[in-house]
């Protein structure tokens, strides 16, 4: 992969308006990677998508790539593209990208998540997972959120939905998608390529192209091109001191951030929302942290009892849980081993232990049934392994 350096057109630059930060001449801050991949097929005029979520990143990209796109005379479509996340969304993030979308002159398309919004995903998977616990199809409940690890949030209401869009709009020939991620965000970003096919957005006739031009930007050349290009930044950053436009509440803000976005009025009736769904489930929204203690002055004194008794519970889950031998607990492929008549009573006595601490009601509660359904389960997971020609689990755990 042959990466190019693309620079800043002067012309441009000095046609912005005045420079307030003496950066005119240091063009090589706002230079780009243009991968060979993509520059073969921007001229080819192909339609080219740029993800603007209202964060900054996403506005230095839009005016960068549309930039680029005039420089090399591109002929093509160019959009951006939005994944509105409905009631977790910062109320400025659509404005902003309006906004960007009416001064660039193209269009904007907002796409949205077909089954309801990201609290509805979470309210969703939580009657979801406690159904599965109820039924013995897990071992330990599953919390309601997503996680650092499970990122369902950006695959199902980002990135699914904007492929889908792309490749109804075009459903043949090469697409691009310009990201604004940078090395400097994490280590795992500064490992990103500059370019790599999405096979999302890959059809039978045509190659889906995820462009991440800005990965060697700093955070303060991000916020000095937005302001040389006379556009203002987000009210998160503006206004509350936010240091990340994603959800108001988002799995990976800090404690500062969540903060910020609780001093917000637009964001506390999803706030409360979601606390009330910690106080449900007994899971905190944050691994290491409770949403409900960022901003407890916003909640009523009803809540704040939920919550205090939710902490308490959850101790009682997780005091039970830790019970379970390790090589019982979900693994891919589970089940993969029958429980013992002993591991199987100290499992039954676990699901009524836990069914009690989060006040649910749940089936296979003594060791005999909890024997029964196992074997249930494994003749399925049988059924399926033989059926895609995969090995075998006995229910000693032998594979065959």
């Amino acid at each position: 992969m042959n990466i190019i350096r693309i620079h800043c057109n002067d012309e441009a630059v000095a046609a912005s308006p005045p420079d307030l930060f003496g950066l005119m001449a240091d063009v090589e801050r706002f230079s780009i990677e243009v991968p060979s991949e993509v520059a073969n097929v921007l001229a080819a005029d192909a339609p080219v998508f740029v993800g603007v979520s209202g964060g900054r990143d996403s506005q230095a990209l839009a005016y960068r790539v549309c930039a680029h796109l005039d420089d090399i005379g591109h002929q093509g479509r160019c959009f951006l593209v939005h994944a509105d996340l409905g009631r977790v969304e910062w109320r400025d993030s659509l404005p902003v990208c309006e906004r960007l979308a009416q001064r660039l002159g193209v269009e904007l398309i907002v796409v949205r998540r077909n089954a309801g919004d990201m609290m509805d995903r979470w309210l969703s998977r939580w009657t979801a997972n406690v159904a599965r616990y109820a039924n013995l199809e897990c071992v330990k409940l599953i919390l309601p959120w997503s996680t650092a690890a499970q990122r369902f949030c950006t695959a199902e209401l980002k990135s699914q939905v904007i492929a889908r869009e792309m490749r109804r709009r075009f459903p043949e020939g090469d697409v691009v998608s310009a990201v604004g991620i940078r090395r400097e965000e994490s280590a795992k970003r500064a490992r990103m390529p500059a370019w790599k096919q999405d096979e999302r957005t890959t059809r039978k006739r045509g190659a889906g192209h995820t462009w991440n031009p800005l990965l060697g930007w700093r955070r303060g050349d991000v916020n000095d091109y937005v302001r040389i290009r006379g556009d203002e930044l987000h009210e998160a950053y503006r206004l509350y001191g936010s240091t990340r436009v994603s959800c108001a509440f988002c799995v990976l803000g800090s404690e500062h951030d969540l903060r910020a976005s609780s001093n917000c009025t637009d964001n506390q009736a999803i706030y409360r929302e979601m606390v009330a769904l910690e106080a449900t489930s007994t899971f905190s929204f944050q691994s290491h942290r409770w949403l409900g203690d960022v901003a407890p002055d916003l909640l009523d004194a009803g809540l704040r009892a939920r919550l205090q008794e939710a902490k308490e519970r959850a101790q009682l889950r997780m005091s039970a849980e830790v019970r379970l031998p390790e090589h019982l607990p979900f693994v891919k492929g589970w089940p993969t081993v029958l429980p013992t008549p002993g591991e199987a009573a100290l499992i039954a006595r676990v699901r009524r232990d836990v069914a009690q601490a989060v006040g649910l009601q749940v089936h296979h509660t003594d060791r005999d049934a909890v024997l029964v359904r196992y074997r249930e389960l494994m003749r399925v997971a049988r059924a399926k392994v033989v059926a895609n020609d995969l090995p075998l689990h006995t229910e000693e755990g032998l594979q065959t």
